[in-house]
């Protein structure tokens, strides 16, 4: 009896420490929450998106993970409803050992997260969206809208064609039309719009269109009335096509249409075809890229084992090239954080944070990630979040996206007073303190 005893109680301990050494074995690999929308009006444009940012993350685990941390991750579905964000938010925060970042890839989710992320010390990733004055550290510490901002992108639309017309002043009269999706991610580039059409004396119409973006009739009946010089498109999933398929049917002319970096990608001018053709939009650095390296790695050591998210075909188009970048930047800033907490090691959310306040990709070091080409160098600090504010137009011509400018730069004199004015005004809403100097160390 008493050897039974003893039998189970050698058991229970033997028991006891193997959970302890999966917990720990668990709390080693680095979780990344991965939320997506492969459902719904927006799949279209979010599928190829996910498919890329998880195809990264099994890249960086078949080359031996970060310094040898492997990454685990789940997907949860948000259909592009902030409400069902939050949700995923919830669950997924404390799974693994706890989340090191999440990436809402929706201006509304991160609204609503932008009130929780402090209090659960996890750092936000919004690469191309989000709120744009999170630009802003001293204030926004967990925010981060790495490689550009609405106001980044609507500035270098206004540069951009400004040089076409022959200088910033010849933009005086003309007439510019916002079609824009009615939410927060439509809403934001409208600020730095009407800040430009005061200084420049520009027209500014502005033309919301009501989820999912299927309806535009209204919308395209008042361009063909009023005949705006240029339209700006502020649109994501079936809006683009939609309304790509209105001009073409009012007849206005897809070259003096521009797109921000979510209405210029496969999904938005395929189904249009030659009707696209000269239509131009933004390129958040990145466009199609099937002959980068990095295309060539995830080929060879994903997709050529059989591991691939998605079809082969997609890999190296726009918005799922977006996808990789979006991880890369995820997993260089736990990189970063390594070299201050212990290479090799697992990161916290917050030490996670450090990493992505602290990032420094030069030229050489995105090279040697597989990014020639690709990307342009990226360097936060604790004043500026978001480390880059360039980008490129490039131009549909009926079967391929081509780059059509050089790289343009927005222009901070006018951004940085609108980013400081509306980060103090968040503070005093939610009775922040800006940053001290030894917060910031």
């Amino acid at each position: 009896m008493k050897f039974k005893t003893l039998s189970m109680a050698a058991l229970a301990a033997t028991l006891c420490a193997a959970a302890i050494g999966t917990a720990h074995a668990q709390a080693k690999e680095q979780f990344f929450p991965v939320l997506v929308y492969r459902t719904g009006a927006y799949a279209p444009n979010g599928v190829p998106f996910a498919n890329g940012y998880v195809d990264y993350l099994k890249l960086v685990n078949a080359k031996g993970g970060i310094n040898g941390v492997k990454i685990s991750w789940e997907e949860c579905e948000t259909g592009y409803a902030t409400d069902r964000g939050v949700e995923c938010y919830e669950r997924l925060k404390g799974k693994n050992g706890g989340a090191t970042v999440f990436q809402p890839l929706s201006t509304g989710i991160t609204f609503a997260l932008t009130e929780k992320a402090p209090g659960d010390k996890i750092p936000l990733i919004t690469a191309g969206y989000g709120r744009s004055e999170s630009t802003d550290g001293n204030v926004f510490k967990w925010n981060f809208p790495l490689t550009g901002t609405y106001w980044d992108a609507a500035d270098i639309l206004i540069q951009h064609i400004g040089k076409k017309e022959g200088g910033l002043d010849k933009l005086k009269g003309k007439k510019i039309a916002l079609v824009y999706h009615d939410s927060p991610y439509g809403k934001e580039p409208i600020p730095l719009l009407e800040e430009r059409a005061k200084q420049l004396g520009f027209q500014l119409q502005l033309l919301p269109v009501t989820h999912p973006g299927v309806e535009q009739k209204a919308t395209w009946l008042q361009i063909r009335q009023n005949r705006p010089d240029y339209v700006f498109l502020w649109g994501w999933g079936v809006m683009n096509s939609t309304a790509l398929k209105e001009a073409v049917a009012t007849g206005y002319p897809r070259d003096k249409m521009y797109g921000v970096w979510w209405a210029a990608a496969e999904p938005d001018v395929k189904d249009v075809g030659d009707g696209a053709k000269g239509y131009n939009g933004l390129a958040l650095q990145h466009g199609a890229e099937p002959n980068s390296q990095i295309v060539k790695d995830v080929l060879a050591n994903v997709h050529a084992k059989g591991q691939g998210t998605g079809p082969k075909e997609e890999v190296g188009q726009v918005l799922y090239m977006r996808g990789l970048v979006a991880a890369m930047l995820a997993v260089e800033g736990v990189k970063r954080a390594q070299e201050k907490y212990g290479k090799g090691k697992w990161v916290s959310g917050e030490q996670a944070r450090w990493g992505y306040e602290n990032l420094a990709l030069d030229q050489k070091k995105l090279d040697a990630l597989g990014f020639a080409g690709v990307m342009r160098p990226i360097s936060t600090s604790c004043a500026d979040h978001r480390g880059a504010a360039i980008a490129r137009v490039h131009t549909w011509d009926g079967s391929k996206w081509n780059f059509t400018s050089d790289w343009i730069e927005a222009d901070q004199s006018v951004i940085k007073p609108m980013i400081k004015a509306a980060a103090d005004k968040y503070a005093a809403e939610k009775k922040i303190t800006r940053r001290t100097a030894e917060d910031c160390q």
